[in-house]
């Protein structure tokens, strides 16, 4: 298993949360999304209470120092709506 890092930050609120993952298999040889997607995850399965829908606008992979970098929305439904909340994401291996 391969440990991975990643921080996400809120500028809106001013909040961040850094998280560790593993997966079975070497993530940066594959696209960008599909980084992401595995973050996320992890996260449905580990961190968060419900299910966590989000959309990425932009995901970006410097092959050379093994870092992803997404910016997208969190999509949270609160009081009977959708409501997206901006974030920065970034993914390195541990």
């Amino acid at each position: 298993m391969k440990k991975y890092t990643a921080k996400m930050m809120d500028a809106g609120t001013g909040g961040e949360g850094a998280y560790e993952f593993q997966h079975e298999n070497d993530l940066f040889k594959e696209p960008a999304d599909d980084i992401v997607n595995a973050f996320f995850e992890h996260v449905d399965k580990e961190v968060a209470a419900r299910h966590v829908n989000y959309e990425i606008n932009a995901a970006f992979k410097n092959k050379h120092r093994r870092i992803v970098t997404a910016i997208g929305s969190l999509i949270i439904e609160a009081n009977g709506r959708e409501e997206e909340q901006p974030f920065l994401l970034m993914i390195a291996e541990a």
